[in-house]
């Protein structure tokens, strides 16, 4: 989606028009919503089996936002994000297999089985990282974004933090110097309601997570996260905002998530019915399927293919895991900083 530079801050200010998707768009996002939701069910199985040790924190639910922003990104721009990220590695084109194997602490993992579910990353496809200190990855990303501009690249830096996260003071810090050096970087910020278990009414004094970038004169705009279509519109809209030399921009994409924060949480803060009329009403991968399905794209039978592949390629990331050895002992100091 192209955006006339004479006509930037207008546009800025208008929400993004929903386009309807192409058939190939449709299928190419289901199948990456569903490899992600697959593959974040079986990691919860190897958890609860003891096969994933520390924390784990899964994305189902949230599909739809890392696919429809992967949509709108080019080769060279980058990708950073907390601890829930297994679903942005996977939307980023990373491995499977190598993701399971880090979840594992296997020698095959993204980190050589040294990180974890919430330390991975892999520059080759542009993803700089889960990090596991709330808010942290904001900053870096920023930084991600000056050195896009230092060498002129136009490249662009998706920087995703939560609504818990959104709260933090370094996240300011951040967006001051990103709107005063006009840096090119679309904030993302997963609004998921709770953060880690504390709704964000009693955590929040302004709720409308957009518009804390106003201070900044940071542009920003809420977006249906469970719909990859608004998703891919509103995607396009920022990037070609930063692209241009504009600056930093705001995306609130206003999501659920079905699992407590953690493994360890069993979300007793919220109702089972509220979880159930998400997932009846607002599903993003059953919205994909549904209008799949009406516009006859294709037939029941083909889409239990592409679940029956997806679901192979998940069991065979998880064998691969399972079996692939772990580090060596004297890889304990490699790679680490001293």
């Amino acid at each position: 989606m192209a955006l006339a530079k004479t006509n930037a801050k207008a546009n800025a200010e208008t929400p993004a028009k929903i386009p309807d998707f192409s058939k190939e768009q449709d299928l190419a996002s289901y199948r990456d919503m569903l490899l992600i939701r697959r593959f974040e069910e079986k990691a919860g199985q190897m958890y609860g089996m003891g096969l994933i040790g520390g924390f784990c924190h899964l994305y189902i639910g949230q599909e739809a936002v890392v696919v429809g922003m992967q949509m709108a990104l080019k080769k060279g721009d980058q990708v950073i994000t907390g601890y829930r990220d297994h679903g942005h590695m996977l939307a980023c084109g990373m491995d499977p297999k190598g993701v399971m194997a880090e979840l594992t602490g296997r020698r095959g993992g993204y980190s050589k089985g040294k990180g974890g579910s919430m330390h991975m990353f892999s520059v080759e496809t542009g993803f700089y990282g889960g990090h596991g200190i709330v808010g942290a990855q904001v900053p870096l990303g920023t930084g991600l974004a000056f050195t896009n501009t230092y060498r002129g690249n136009k490249n662009v830096c998706l920087t995703y933090f939560g609504d818990g996260a959104a709260n933090q003071g370094q996240v300011y810090e951040a967006f001051n110097m990103a709107e005063l050096w006009k840096l090119p970087v679309v904030y993302v910020i997963e609004n998921n309601r709770y953060a880690m278990g504390t709704s964000i009414t009693r955590a929040s004094a302004q709720v409308d997570l957009s518009r804390r970038g106003l201070s900044f004169n940071i542009q920003g705009e809420q977006v249906d996260g469970m719909d990859v279509r608004a998703v891919k519109a509103a995607g396009e809209k920022a990037v070609t905002w930063c692209r241009e030399g504009n600056g930093p921009y705001i995306l609130e994409m206003m999501t659920y998530r079905y699992r407590g924060h953690s493994m360890s949480d069993p979300a007793k803060y919220r109702t089972r019915e509220e979880v159930e009329d998400v997932r009846a009403h607002h599903d993003p991968i059953e919205q994909v399927r549904h209008r799949i399905l009406e516009k006859k794209f294709t037939n029941e039978d083909q889409l239990k293919k592409i679940d029956a592949e997806v679901r192979e390629r998940v069991n065979q990331a998880s064998e691969f895991a399972t079996h692939d050895p772990e580090p060596d002992a004297s890889e304990l100091w490699t790679d680490v900083v001293r």
